[in-house]
């Protein structure tokens, strides 16, 4: 039903019953409806066109409550009945603004215009069939409310359109007359009317055929005479072109589902020239999409449970490797179905791939010999393919169980970090102006200082200790003063501002010394905890030399170490949440996140959706209160 603003004009009459049951309004008859106008078409226009016919009462242009465009209607009201009546036959179909008017008696009681009563549907109608041709041709059967042709957007016929009269004997009759007569060369279709909630879906009862493949040179008359040796067709089609030529397919409509059926049975698969006839149910748009979708989706999940746990998704592959190298890698573990390279549009590889075996077991013993081997220069990463949407929710329930922490304070977040501030069992706190003792172990990746190592109590967190590159070079240089001979620092390394003791604070347990200097002369604070030297004294070694060194605890350390200041610039607000969500996988994988910007992004996004989605992301506004009440004690 319209708007407010679609309510018919003042002084039209309300339903019948509302004045007395049975009794018909005494203005039903004097009251319009005008349809098919014209966005620019006002109230004026009409009146001028309309009172030349009779008084015209009142007129009022359907409009939308908002925008207050026209919807394209109106309702008319005039002083008699007469008047109305001749506004009908003289004005119905009369162009304005360019367009065709449609004009009826208005149906204010919803219930007789969705009845259906006295409605028809014609199709295949010639793209010159008008509102007023359909009108004329089936005024000879009785009385016509409305006749109109649907078209589409700029004014086109779409070939077929709606009857209705006033009673359902003159619509029964119009079906029996007109049904598969010729109305401007072309056989129509007339039938009655059916709601499409009430349509049959199914494609077990279907009539209409749709029919491809077909020679240039097929016409309508040949092919009827080749689909009615299946039975009698109400209408037969080949689609033509603007220039007259055949595109190659058309429809035939038959009588009953029966011929139609039979006839995709028969002609499907007929020899036509060097092509064969392809004949099927004739399906809408969106219901042949909607089967496509399904029949793909059904075809996905077969192809899943055929690989389920047989192929492998492959990683930090180097460019050189191709499906050949690729093939010859993994052959030794079994029987290879397929086996790909993933590669750009300019062809060059991603540095991922897919190898599919034979069977799970094959693929369980790749993963297991060939994860984190060293192909090249890096480590690969072998892991059983999964879905995205799997990827996703399996991330997204390893986040939901972890355990709550205490208010303000952030799993794998950084010491120095607002939420690790005065949090029972947390390491250390250096203020930015003191940094760490001198003592302490110095860096193992360009940029960060790694974190003190814990005590000997159980389940203490470990955090990672982000400062600025200045500081660190600045405790590098006094480091450099004391081991060449410069002040000496008291035993153990300690010294500077360790002396004054101010701005630390200590781990419960046995607090662990920093190493001596017989440590300090055979390989600095690194060669003391077991990690190797640092970056800058191994003259750039690879991160991958100093994983090989470390031990395991001391390689998660590394590594978020290195992850920490990427994830830094990409989410600073969620940065220790995001690197905890990261470390939990695969090494292999997370040296890959290290080393190419484009994966990491995309995973610090993938793990970003998975906090706001559990409503865990931080805020903003929290973030910086909690760094503004930061305190250096």
């Amino acid at each position: 039903a319209p708007a407010e603003g679609a309510a018919p004009a003042e002084g039209a009459a309300a339903p019948a019953a509302a004045g007395g049951k049975g009794k018909p309004s005494p203005f039903a008859s004097t009251s319009l409806y005008v349809g098919d106008l014209d966005a620019g078409v006002s109230e004026a226009t009409l009146y001028d066109l309309f009172n030349q016919v009779g008084h015209v009462v009142s007129i009022r242009v359907c409009r939308d409550l908002i925008t207050r465009r026209s919807l394209g209607y109106a309702y008319i009201n005039f002083g008699s009945a007469a008047d109305a009546k001749q506004a009908i036959e003289k004005l119905n179909y009369t162009p304005v603004n360019g367009r065709p008017i449609r004009i009826m008696y208005s149906q204010r009681d919803p219930s007789s215009r969705k009845s259906g009563l006295g409605n028809i549907f014609v199709k295949n109608l010639d793209r010159t069939v008008n509102n007023k041709v359909l009108h004329d041709t089936f005024a000879e059967f009785g009385t016509v409310l409305s006749a109109k042709v649907a078209a589409d957007g700029s004014g086109q016929s779409k070939g077929y359109g709606f009857v209705q009269f006033d009673t359902g004997d003159a619509a029964q009759r119009a079906i029996e007359g007109l049904n598969g007569r010729d109305v401007a060369g072309r056989p129509i279709f007339v039938g009655p009317f059916v709601r499409k909630q009430e349509r049959s879906t199914g494609s077990s009862a279907f009539s209409n055929v749709y029919v491809k493949n077909l020679s240039e040179d097929t016409t309508d008359e040949a092919l009827r005479a080749a689909f009615e040796e299946c039975g009698p067709t109400t209408s037969v089609v080949v689609m033509k072109d603007e220039a007259g030529k055949s595109r190659g397919f058309g429809f035939v409509n038959f009588e009953e589902p029966e011929h139609a059926a039979l006839a995709v049975e028969k002609l499907n698969g007929r020899p036509d020239g060097d092509q064969e006839w392809f004949v099927c149910r004739a399906q809408k748009k969106a219901e042949r999409e909607a089967q496509l979708r399904a029949q793909f989706e059904q075809e996905r999940k077969e192809r899943a449970e055929k690989f389920a746990g047989a192929n492998l998704y492959l990683k930090n592959l180097s460019d050189t490797v191709d499906d050949e190298k690729l093939r010859q890698i993994f052959a030794e573990f079994g029987t290879i179905t397929s086996c790909r390279v993933m590669r750009d549009s300019a062809g060059a590889s991603r540095g991922s791939g897919f190898v599919a075996f034979s069977s799970p077991e094959e693929a369980t013993r790749a993963v297991t010999e060939m994860n984190g081997k060293m192909i090249g220069s890096k480590p690969l990463y072998v892991a059983i393919a999964q879905r995205k949407e799997d990827r996703r929710e399996r991330l997204k329930a390893q986040f939901q169980q972890r355990p709550a922490l205490p208010p303000g304070m952030q799993p794998n977040l950084p010491m120095g970090y607002p939420g690790a501030h005065g949090v029972p069992g947390a390491q250390m706190y250096f203020p930015p102006q003191m940094g760490p003792p001198l003592g302490a172990p110095g860096p193992m990746y360009p940029g960060v200082i790694p974190g003190m190592r814990p005590g000997p109590h159980q389940g203490m967190p470990q955090y990672f200790m982000p400062m600025l590159q200045a500081q660190q070079r600045q405790q590098q240089q006094q480091g450099g003063r004391q081991q060449g001979g410069g002040r000496k620092g008291p035993p153990g390394g300690a010294g500077g501002p360790m002396e004054r003791g101010r701005g630390m604070r200590m781990p419960p347990g046995p607090p662990q010394m920093g190493p001596g200097p017989a440590e300090m002369a055979a390989g600095g604070p690194a060669a003391a905890m077991g990690g190797g030297p640092p970056p800058q004294e191994a003259g750039g070694a690879s991160l991958a030399a100093q994983l090989a060194q470390a031990s395991p605890d001391q390689q998660r350390m590394i590594i978020g170490e290195a992850l920490y200041p990427l994830v830094e610039t990409l989410e600073p607000q969620a940065a220790a949440k995001v690197t905890g969500m990261l470390l939990e996988m695969d090494q292999s994988e997370v040296l890959h996140l290290i080393e190419d910007q484009s994966a990491l992004s995309a995973k610090v996004s993938e793990a970003m959706s998975v906090l706001r989605a559990a409503g865990q992301a931080p805020d903003a506004d929290a973030v910086a209160d909690a760094v503004a009440n930061l305190s250096v004690a």
